[in-house]
């Protein structure tokens, strides 16, 4: 279990980009409200060339986001937006007062709300991809690859729209938490590792009650094994999702690279179109980061063509 006490407590370590934001404006919008609060994301609009195609970047670490964190990794998304891309970096519900599965939903709202209003911004609903780091990347996947249930009878026209994306570049993804870098070693026997290295809020699965309106932690363990399944991507794979790009490290004591080799073994199965970038000596994020977002611009380029 030696794995599962490293999961997750770094930060992001996405290196920066030049300082160069001249060739984009920027302005903060609310995507949804939850709870009486605002989902907020970041607009960045290329002022020239602007190529009609939609990256969404998952703003999170430790399944947290924040406004702190959107400021640190602004600077990154200049390699999508000199390319003409408009990037959304979307924040979302964070753990521990969210699990996983309810900032799922906030990242499918945003995709919703991305593809209602693409007039606005100028893209087409055809072209919309997804990127993340780590929680990240866990959360952009399984937007990716989960099924496209959506209400088509919602009052809110937004929540009618498809949550789908047309391609995925990820780093260093959480992908199955039933089998965090061996088999058998799932989360939900990992209490307190989880709370030592307080990323335990993740998994803190609610239902609510009927009679008494107030939300039930989950206790069963069956049903929390559904429940950590429903929040790895490597069980959402089917033959129609879209093309994945992976990025992983092979000294990644966070995050470990079988977490990426079990994705990649299941889109294989599916045939679904898959790249794989190993990055040799990289950790939970490496320095020279640039090199390879520069390799998922590439993906993009290729797969929202």
């Amino acid at each position: 279990m030696k794995l599962l006490i490293t999961i997750l407590i770094s930060g992001l370590f996405i290196s920066a980009a030049a300082q160069d934001t001249a060739h984009f404006t920027q302005r903060e919008i609310i995507y949804g409200r939850k709870d009486g609060m605002a989902l907020t994301m970041m607009v960045l609009a290329p002022t020239n060339k602007a190529n009609g195609k939609a990256i969404v970047h998952v703003v999170s670490g430790n399944w947290v986001s924040s406004y702190d964190m959107m400021e640190r990794y602004r600077p990154g998304n200049t390699t999508y937006t000199k390319r003409g891309y408009t990037v959304f970096m979307v924040m979302h519900g964070s753990q521990p007062r969210y699990s996983i599965i309810d900032e799922v939903a906030d990242i499918k709202r945003a995709v919703r709300f991305i593809r209602y209003n693409a007039k606005t911004y100028d893209i087409d609903t055809a072209h919309i991809g997804i990127t993340g780091s780590s929680s990240g990347g866990n959360l952009s996947l399984l937007v990716a690859l989960s099924g496209d249930e959506r209400n088509t009878k919602a009052k809110d026209a937004v929540d009618r729209q498809s949550a789908r994306v047309q391609a995925a570049a990820i780093f260093f993804p959480p992908t199955d938490l039933l089998n965090y870098g061996y088999t058998g070693a799932n989360m939900t026997g990992a209490r307190a590792t989880l709370e030592r290295f307080r990323v335990a809020g993740a998994f803190d699965f609610t239902k609510l009650s009927d009679s008494t309106f107030t939300y039930k932690a989950v206790t069963d363990s069956a049903e929390k094994m559904l429940l950590v399944k429903q929040a790895s991507p490597i069980y959402a794979v089917s033959a129609d999702d879209p093309p994945v790009l992976l990025v992983h490290g092979d000294a990644d004591f966070v995050v470990p690279l079988q977490q990426t080799q079990s994705l990649l073994k299941k889109l294989d199965e599916a045939k679904v179109p898959n790249r794989f970038i190993l990055k040799k000596g990289g950790g939970h994020g490496w320095k020279d980061m640039d090199v390879e977002q520069k390799e998922m611009a590439d993906w993009f380029d290729k797969y929202l063509n």
